[in-house]
């Protein structure tokens, strides 16, 4: 079953239950896949790397406009959308841990022969097709940042 199945199924459920704020943020992320499979050129499915991008790209939405509304003064509308990002994220891939992306890092810098930050675009362009949803890219570039500062 394909993530825009579950996301239907999960849907339906919400709108039985009633969960307004659920709701909300599965229905945002049912219009960006649609939105993305009706682009000119777009294939029929989304590949699941493409389903990931899309909702890692709705949760960094969501993030920001909380950081926004916090800055506003209007933590209300903040803390709607922090909720709303955590239910988004149910649907990523777990996440590593810290030790786990070093370890991955570290294999990547060996692989690819990385020996100054010179080498960190390549690293992080590789590390970012490996680990596409199971890590975000500013805690891929800050870690790929200090392996290579040694």
């Amino acid at each position: 079953m394909s993530l825009f199945d579950i996301i239907n199924e999960d849907l339906k459920k919400a709108m039985l239950a009633k969960e307004k704020d659920k709701l909300d943020a599965l229905k945002a992320i049912k219009a960006a896949f649609l939105l993305a499979k009706t682009e000119k050129g777009a294939p029929q499915e989304l590949s699941s790397e493409k389903e990931i991008s899309i909702i890692q790209k709705l949760i960094k939405q969501r993030k920001e406009s909380a950081e926004i509304y916090n800055q506003n003064n209007r933590p209300e509308l903040a803390d709607i959308e922090i909720l709303q990002a955590s239910y988004i994220e149910k649907y990523l891939p777990a996440q590593l841990s810290d030790e786990e992306l070093t370890a991955v890092l570290k294999e990547i810098i060996a692989k690819i022969n990385a020996t100054s930050i010179k080498d960190m675009g390549r690293v992080i362009g590789t590390a970012a097709k490996e680990l596409a949803g199971k890590a975000d890219g500013k805690s891929i570039s800050e870690k790929v940042k200090s392996l290579l500062n040694i």
